[in-house]
């Protein structure tokens, strides 16, 4: 049995987008429960830096999502470094937004690859590493727009849609193999990125918050947390499961149109 507090000791995991915000906050958490954490990014002086930060048992494996290429060069670099790999976080993703008519078509394409092909080629990519080794846990970041509409978001939200059905999928097809495939659905977040939009829009998310029962974005390790019982022992009988962190936010009807 691991010591408390080293919920996941012996495990190795992959984090995707793990170099700042809400990735940020998983690496951390995952690594603070006893995991060997390796971290996925594209961006390679964050993730360096934050992989020294947290000491030797986190390391940063450069990795873009959308690339089947850079797929094999990691989970052979995950190997290499740690003879076998446990759990995978997909987090890597982003939005964007606006009327459809007015959306470039260049970007809603890079929307989808990162978001939907991204977690689809880290799937097929990492299978038979978890089955190699028993089995293991997969964790998808989708988002309450996986499971609500919201106007002038339709493809983020079509790609959250779509990571959310991908996960019932492949926690069917996976089972057999001793895989579970879990997603995890943040609200309205406290990261970086948010506090980046547009006054605007920003106001829009405060309206939204006040009609929430808790009335507040979430804190990333929030977040961290709902992935981290997923990545457990804990959550051993749940597979093809979704985790709201959202602060009552799909509770009731309303949703505000952002």
């Amino acid at each position: 049995m691991s010591a408390p507090g080293q919920r996941l000791a012996g495990k190795v995991a992959l984090v995707t987008g793990g170099a700042q915000g809400i990735g940020e906050a998983i690496s951390r958490k995952l690594l603070e429960h006893g995991a060997q954490v390796l971290i996925g990014d594209i961006q390679h002086e964050k993730g360096a830096a934050l992989a020294q930060a947290l000491g030797g048992s986190a390391h940063f494996l450069p990795l873009d999502v959308t690339d089947p290429e850079s797929w094999s060069a990691c989970i052979e670099d995950v190997l290499d470094q740690s003879g076998g790999v446990d759990i995978l976080v997909n987090n890597a993703g982003n939005g964007t937004g606006g009327p459809i008519e007015h959306q470039d078509i260049a970007k809603h394409r890079a929307v989808v690859a990162l978001n939907l092909d991204g977690t689809w080629l880290g799937i097929r990519a990492i299978v038979p590493a978890l089955a190699a080794r028993g089995g293991g846990s997969i964790v998808n970041i989708s988002s309450i727009d996986g499971l609500a509409g919201v106007s002038g978001l339709s493809t983020y939200v079509a790609t959250k849609f779509a990571v959310t059905g991908m996960t019932k999928a492949l926690a069917l097809e996976l089972g057999d193999r001793n895989i579970r495939v879990n997603s995890v659905h943040p609200g309205i977040v406290d990261a970086t990125h948010d506090r980046k939009m547009p006054s605007a829009s920003m106001e829009r998310l405060r309206k939204a918050i006040e009609r929430q029962p808790i009335k507040r974005m979430a804190r990333v390790e929030e977040i961290a947390n709902a992935v981290l019982f997923f990545a457990s022992d804990e959550s051993s009988y749940c597979t093809g499961s979704e985790l709201l962190v959202d602060g009552g936010h799909l509770a009731g009807p309303y949703r505000d149109p952002f």
